[in-house]
């Protein structure tokens, strides 16, 4: 059976200021899509059976650049839902709650379109993903390749392992990676996490 490929998309104006950025569908910068072709060879150096992109832009994006082909978008691996506090900084929500720690206690209200997630419904929403990748792992055609956002795939990772969602806080993701989740002795172990392609 093959592993999971994890792919965080590239570089954003807003994920180099450190704005949360959920549902907000902004392109990459140049930086980001240099990044993302950077990810080729890597990817390329793998078996892929499928790949699961999430529908937002950065990650289609992502996907495409680095020469994935017959790519599934899955709305399930759109980034978690910030709520109110889309577009906004760590720094800045720390000044009116300075212990509030997302892992833990998800996110303020935003719009009825976007009411924010608990990390518990992120974790669902992970639950969900893996179900899938596990039924395209099972047809033993190589590797799973998910193209998605930092703080989701973090979460199923934590899931992937059978820790709580809020413990995605332990597995912190550089833009423009891979991670790979594996077994070893039929249990599931985290195989390698922010790989870059040689330079």
């Amino acid at each position: 059976m093959g592993d999971l490929l994890l792919v965080r998309h590239g570089e954003t104006e807003w994920s180099m200021s450190g704005q949360h950025t959920s549902w907000t569908d902004i392109s990459l910068t140049d930086r980001g899509r240099e990044q993302a072709r950077g990810l080729a060879p890597l990817l390329g150096s793998h078996r892929v059976g499928a790949v699961f992109v999430s529908p937002l832009k950065r990650a289609r994006e992502t996907a495409d650049l680095a020469g994935l082909h017959g790519v599934r978008v899955d709305a399930d691996l759109v980034e978690w839902d910030y709520g109110g506090y889309e577009g906004v900084t760590t720094v800045e929500i720390h000044r009116t709650r300075p212990d509030w720690f997302l892992f833990t206690d998800g996110v303020a209200p935003g719009p009825p379109e976007h009411p924010g997630e608990s990390p518990e419904e992120v974790g669902a929403r992970a639950d969900r993903v893996l179900a899938k990748t596990h039924a395209a792992l099972a047809n033993n055609e190589g590797c799973v390749v998910l193209v998605a956002h930092g703080h989701f795939l973090r979460v199923l990772t934590a899931r992937y392992l059978g820790l709580p969602a809020s413990a995605g806080a332990l597995f912190q993701l550089a833009t423009g990676t891979v991670c790979r989740l594996g077994t070893e002795h039929g249990r599931p172990v985290v195989a390698g996490w922010n790989v870059r392609p040689p330079s």
